[in-house]
C-alpha cells in the first residue's frame, strides 16, 4: 500500500471513528431525553394516583354513610295517596343518590388501577406523526391506556386502542394514515419507537420498522410462562392489528398456526370494541365460547389487566347443559373423545364414529327442517297431562286439538295457541277436583299457619271479609278451591313450559323406522351404518342420555317445535378453537344470537374431534354469513415455540402448510426410548427435574387420553408433585401438570413432555393432528418419549430436527 493510499485509509477510518462517536452521543443524549420524559410521566402518575386515591376513599366513605343512614333521611308515610307517593320519590330519590355514589366510585377505581399499572410502565412505543400541510410532527406515546395533562390539555399517553395509535402497528417510517370517526388522516411518519420500562426506569429503547421489533418480541416471548395469558399490546403486529380493529364485517375468520396469536388478538379485539363503543357496547353484550372451564381461568387476566370487565365466557357444552340437563344426562365432547380415541376395537364403533360425522353436518340439519315441516300435518308427539296417577288430558286429544288448528300457521303458534286451550282445560278440570275426597283430606292436614294463610289470602281478594271463617259449607268451599289451585300450579307451569310435548319421543321418531330418515333426504344417500346408528341413538335415549353428537341437533328440534329462544341483547360472539365446531352447531349459533357479529378462531391443523375428520374447513361458515359479510385473515407466524420446536411441529403436517417461525433459538427436541413404564416414569421425572432447574415455571406432562394421564399420573405422583388435570379442572396454575392432548388446546408450557410418542398411541392417521396439537404447546423445550415403535408421523421430521437420547 503506497503512502496516499494508507493516508487516505487513516482518514477514512478517523471520519467512521468521529461518526461513530457523534452516534453515540446523539443516542446517549435521546436516552437521557428519554428518560427524563418517564421520570416526569411517572411524577404526574404518581401526584394523580395520590389524589385520586383519596378521592376513592372520599366516595367510599359517602356511600357507607348513606347506607347506614338511608332510612334515617327518607320520610316514610303511607297513610293516605299523597304520601304514599312522596315517599316513594324520597325513597328513588336517596336510591339514586347512592346509585350515583357507586357509579362514580367504580369509575374512579378503574381509573386508579389503570394508573398504577401506568406507574410502573407508562409506554411501550412512540411515533413522531406529521399530518399533511403541518410543518412539525407531533410526539405520540402510546401505553395501555390514556394519559392526559391537565395543565396543557395534551396527551402525555395515547390508549393504544386509539385511532392515532394504529400508525403505530401498521406502518414503518414513511407515508402512513389511520382512520378517524371524522374521516381519513395521512402524514408522514418520521420516526417508530420501542421501548422497556420497568417500574418507571427505561431499560432499552431501538427504533424499528413496520413489524414490532424483534428485541421486544424476544424479550417478551423468551419469558417463563407463570399460568395466566398476557396482554400483548406492545407486540402486536401488523396483521394482528387487522384482527383487532376489524368493525366492517359480520363474520370475522381468523385461521393461524399454532400459537400465532390468534386467541391473544381476539382478546385485544374485545378491549378495542369496549373501547370504541364505549358508549353504546357494554362488557356482557359480548360473549366468548372457550375450549374447557381450564381456559376461562387461563386468559382470566387479559382484560382486567387492559382496565377493561371480562366479557361472558362460557363453553358450547355449559350451555346445551343448561338447557337440556332436565331432560337428559348429556354426554360431554370429552367423553365423546375419550371413547374416539379408546374404543376402536368395540363393537359398534365404525357405526358410532360414522353418525357422529353425520349428525354434525348440514345435511342432518337439512333433515330436520323437513321433518319439521312434516310435523305440521302428521307426526306430532304428546305426554298426557297427568294428575295424581289420573290422565286429565290425553296425549291423543291433545294430538287431535293440535291437528284441528290451520295447518298453516307455524307449528310454534300452533303450541302457544295449544298451551291456552290446555290451561284452559285445568281451569274446567279444576273445579270438578273440588269435591273429590283427597281435597278434603288436604284440607284436614292444614296446619294453623297454613289454615292462616289461607285465610289472609282469600281476605286480601275480598273473597272473606268476616274475622273468622264462620260459615262451614263457605269455609269448605273457599278452602278447596284454594287446595286444587295449589296442586294444579305445578301442571300450569309445566304446561306454559310447554312440558305436554313429548320431545325425547318427536327425535327417537327420526331412527324408529330408518325409511323415514329416507324419505326426508329424498335423493341423499343415507350413513352406510345407519341401521345401527338407529339403534345406538334410540338405546341411549331410552336410558335418559344424548350423545354429545345428538344434543344440539335435539335442541334445534326443540326450538324449531318450541319457538327459537334468541339471544337479542349479544352484539358480539367470539368462538376459540373453531375447528372443534361442527357447521349443525355454527348454524345453531347463529340463529340463537341473530343480531350479533361472529368472530372465529382456529386452527384446522388442530381439528382432532370425530366430526373433523372429514377435513371440513370454514367455507361453509362464510356461505352461513354472506361471502360479502364475511372477511378471512390467516396468520401463518408462529410465536410460541422456538424454530427448533416449530421447525419440528411443522413437518408432521402434510400439505401447504407453510408455518413461518419466529427467531428465537432454544434447544432441539428429543426423543427418548425406553424399556418399559417404571423406565418411562423414572425418566419423566428425571427430566421434570432437569426442566425445573432450568427455571421453567409450567411443565405439562401430554397424554392421549384422560385414561394415559390417570396411569401417568399414578407412576409419577411419588416421584414429583405433578397435578391431574381433567375435564373438570376450572383452574389453571404454575407447576407441573399431567393433561390430556384435548384439554391442553389453547394454553402454553414452558416444557412440554409427550408421556408416550410410540406407534401404539400415535399411529393412526386420525391421531396425527391430536399428537401436531401437544407437541405444539411447549415453548421453550419439548422432550418426547417413547415406549416401543416410535410414531410414524416422526418419520416426516427431517433426521436433524430432533435428537434421540
Amino acid at each position: 500500500m503506497s503512502m496516499s493510499d494508507q493516508s487516505r485509509h487513516e482518514d477514512q477510518g478517523r471520519l467512521e471513528d468521529q461518526v461513530k462517536g457523534q452516534e453515540d452521543r446523539k443516542e446517549a443524549e435521546d436516552r437521557q431525553e428519554e428518560q427524563k420524559r418517564v421520570e416526569q410521566v411517572v411524577g404526574v402518575i404518581s401526584r394523580r394516583i395520590e389524589s385520586l386515591e383519596q378521592h376513592v376513599s372520599d366516595v367510599k366513605e359517602d356511600i357507607v354513610h348513606i347506607r347506614k343512614n338511608f332510612w334515617e333521611d327518607v320520610t316514610v308515610n303511607f297513610d293516605d295517596a299523597i304520601e304514599a307517593v312522596e315517599t316513594y320519590a324520597s325513597i328513588k330519590q336517596q336510591a339514586e343518590v347512592l346509585s350515583e355514589r357507586e357509579r362514580l366510585h367504580r369509575h374512579a377505581s378503574n381509573q386508579l388501577k389503570t394508573l398504577v399499572r401506568l406507574q410502573k410502565s407508562p409506554y411501550f412505543g412512540r411515533i413522531d406523526f406529521r399530518e399533511d400541510g403541518e410543518k412539525t410532527a407531533e410526539r405520540i406515546y402510546l401505553g395501555i391506556g390514556s394519559l392526559l395533562d391537565e395543565n396543557e390539555g395534551e396527551f402525555l399517553v395515547y390508549d393504544w386502542r386509539a385511532p392515532v395509535s394504529s400508525l403505530y402497528y401498521d406502518y414503518s417510517p414513511g407515508p402512513a394514515q389511520y382512520e378517524t370517526p371524522s374521516g381519513l388522516i395521512s402524514g408522514t411518519m418520521e420516526l417508530k419507537r420501542q421501548y422497556i420500562i420497568r417500574d418507571g426506569v427505561l431499560c432499552s429503547m431501538f427504533d424499528t420498522g413496520v413489524t414490532i421489533g424483534d428485541e421486544l418480541l424476544q424479550e417478551v416471548l423468551g419469558k417463563q410462562a407463570d399460568g395466566q395469558m398476557k396482554s400483548i399490546v406492545a407486540t402486536i403486529q401488523k396483521e394482528q392489528n387487522k384482527i383487532i380493529r376489524n368493525t366492517s364485517k359480520r363474520l370475522l375468520i381468523v385461521q393461524g398456526a399454532a400459537g400465532s396469536g390468534k386467541t391473544s388478538a381476539a382478546l385485544q379485539r374485545v378491549a378495542y370494541l369496549l373501547y370504541r363503543y364505549r358508549g353504546t357496547l357494554r362488557s356482557e353484550q359480548i360473549v366468548l365460547f372457550s375450549p374447557n372451564p381450564m381456559f376461562n381461568s387461563y386468559i382470566s387476566t387479559v382484560l382486567p389487566e387492559l382496565g377493561e370487565e371480562n366479557m361472558q365466557q362460557t363453553t358450547f357444552q355449559e350451555y346445551v347443559e343448561h338447557r337440556l340437563g332436565d331432560w337428559f344426562t348429556v354426554e360431554d365432547p370429552f367423553s365423546q373423545m375419550e371413547y374416539i380415541y379408546t374404543a376402536m376395537n368395540e363393537p359398534g364403533y365404525n357405526a358410532r364414529a360414522e353418525g357422529i360425522r353425520y349428525k354434525a353436518g348440514g345435511e342432518w340439519l337439512r333433515v330436520i327442517d323437513a321433518y319439521v315441516e312434516s310435523l305440521r300435518n302428521v307426526g306430532m308427539c304428546f305426554r298426557d297431562v297427568k294428575f295424581r296417577g289420573r290422565t286429565l288430558i290425553s296425549a291423543d286429544a291433545i294430538k287431535e286439538r293440535f291437528y284441528e288448528m290451520d295447518s298453516s300457521l307455524r307449528i310454534p303458534n300452533r303450541m302457544r295457541l295449544l298451551a291456552e286451550w290446555l290451561l284452559g282445560e285445568l281451569k274446567r278440570l279444576g273445579k270438578k277436583e273440588i269435591n273429590r275426597a283427597w281435597v278434603d283430606e288436604a284440607i284436614e292436614l292444614l296446619d294453623r299457619d297454613d289454615y292462616q294463610r289461607v285465610y289472609q289470602e282469600l281476605r286480601g281478594k275480598k273473597q272473606f271479609s268476616g274475622e273468622t271463617f264462620n260459615d262451614f259449607d263457605r269455609e269448605r268451599e273457599l278452602l278447596a278451591v284454594k287446595v286444587v289451585q295449589e296442586h294444579f300450579a305445578p301442571l300450569r307451569r309445566e304446561v306454559k313450559q310447554l312440558r305436554f310435548i313429548d320431545l325425547a319421543a318427536l327425535y327417537r321418531q327420526l331412527f324408529e323406522d330408518p325409511q323415514l330418515v329416507q324419505s326426508l333426504t329424498g335423493s341423499l344417500e343415507l350413513p352406510g351404518h345407519w341401521p345401527e346408528i338407529c339403534s345406538q341413538t334410540m338405546a341411549c335415549l331410552d336410558g335418559g342420555n344424548l350423545f354429545w353428537e345428538d344434543a344440539t341437533p335435539f335442541l334445534y328440534l326443540k326450538e324449531r317445535v318450541e319457538g327459537f329462544q334468541t339471544n337479542t341483547a349479544v352484539r358480539h360472539v367470539f368462538v376459540d378453537e373453531a375447528q372443534d365446531y361442527s357447521p349443525f352447531q355454527f348454524a345453531f349459533m347463529k340463529r340463537l344470537f341473530p343480531h350479533a357479529k361472529l368472530t372465529v378462531l382456529g386452527d384446522l391443523n388442530q381439528a382432532i374431534y370425530a366430526h373433523s375428520t372429514s377435513g371440513q374447513d370454514f367455507a361453509g361458515l362464510a356461505t352461513l354469513y354472506g361471502e360479502e359479510h364475511t372477511e378471512k385473515i390467516i396468520l401463518t407466524r408462529s410465536y410460541r415455540s422456538t424454530r427448533p420446536i416449530v421447525q419440528f411441529t411443522s413437518a408432521m403436517l402434510r400439505g401447504d402448510n407453510a408455518i413461518e417461525p419466529f427467531n428465537r433459538d432454544g434447544k432441539k427436541p428429543t426423543l427418548t426410548k425406553v424399556s418399559d413404564q417404571q423406565d418411562l416414569a423414572e425418566k419423566v421425572a428425571a427430566r421434570i427435574g432437569e426442566m425445573t432447574a432450568a427455571g421453567h415455571r409450567t411443565i405439562a406432562v401430554i397424554c392421549k387420553t384422560a385414561k394415559e394421564s390417570r396411569e401417568a399420573y399414578e407412576a409419577l405422583r411419588e416421584k414429583v408433585p405433578v397435578r391431574l388435570i381433567d375435564k373438570e379442572t376450572v383452574s389453571f396454575e404454575e407447576g407441573f401438570h399431567i393433561i390430556p392432548a384435548y384439554l391442553a388446546k389453547g394454553v402454553e408450557f414452558d416444557g412440554v413432555i409427550i408421556y408416550n410418542a410410540s406407534r401404539a398411541q400415535y399411529g393412526r392417521e386420525r391421531e396425527r393432528k391430536l399428537f401436531y396439537t401437544a407437541c405444539t404447546r411447549a415453548m421453550h423445550e419439548l422432550h418426547l418419549y417413547c415406549l416401543g415403535e416410535k410414531s410414524p408421523f416422526l418419520a416426516d421430521a427431517p433426521v436433524d430436527a430432533y435428537v434421540e437420547v
